[in-house]
């Protein structure tokens, strides 16, 4: 195990493998955790080959793993990774850091436990659809609720978010949201990103909540970590 150094303040590590949310979650760590320092460290190749192998590769792995221990190395107290395709490689390295390990879905998945019966999981990739549904059952069984989860993909918004065309990628999102909420008590968004499509949601005033999982999840770290 590394020698741990203490600083003050406190060091916070995000992994992201999506440059554009750097900007957005380095600002509710200025919210939630002011007492913490952050520093950011990215490799977008580690979603390309997930999105290619169609899950999280043993190489990845073995990747992000290098990353988080180079994110312990550099005087990290906490790691948060903010890539929900890579989830489940988070929860198998977790319990082998030596400093907190955390995913940023981690709150919205509770959130959503305790929001109602009927959980619909909204995703731009089946990459992230899989580790989402996985960690919403996984917080059911923990906490001994009742749910069922309903995974939809929404077909081509990644690919259109790639070409750079935010507008069209943020109505495809809203659409599916419409379509989930008839048969939802809860709406979860899947990836980080899917975030900005709820400023083009028409107000509904009985329809169940969306929930994201940048905020709640800085928020729910916060609940966590040592002020």
């Amino acid at each position: 195990m590394p020698e741990r150094r203490h600083e003050s303040p406190n060091q916070l590590a995000m992994i992201h493998t999506v440059a554009g949310l750097i900007p957005d979650l380095e600002a509710l760590t200025r919210k939630h955790l002011p007492e913490w320092q952050v520093f950011n460290m990215l490799d977008e190749s580690l979603l390309r080959l997930t999105i290619r192998d169609g899950a999280v590769s043993e190489m990845t792995a073995r990747r992000l793993t290098g990353m988080i221990w180079s994110a312990v190395d550099a005087g990290a107290d906490a790691v948060l990774v903010t890539c929900s395709s890579l989830g489940n490689a988070v929860e198998m390295i977790a319990p082998l850091c030596p400093v907190p390990l955390l995913r940023i879905d981690a709150g919205m998945a509770q959130a959503a436990v305790a929001n109602g019966g009927r959980i619909g999981v909204l995703a731009t990739l089946q990459t992230t659809l899989t580790p989402t549904a996985d960690l919403i059952a996984a917080v059911a069984r923990e906490t001994g609720a009742s749910c069922t989860v309903t995974s939809q993909l929404v077909e081509g918004a990644f690919e259109t978010l790639q070409s750079g065309d935010r507008e069209k990628h943020d109505a495809q999102v809203a659409e599916g949201i419409a379509r989930l909420a008839l048969e939802s008590d809860v709406v979860v968004l899947a990836q980080a990103s899917m975030a900005r499509a709820l400023d083009r949601l028409e107000p509904r005033p009985n329809g169940p909540p969306v929930l994201t999982s940048p905020a709640l999840g800085i928020a729910h770290i916060a609940k966590i970590l040592p002020r």
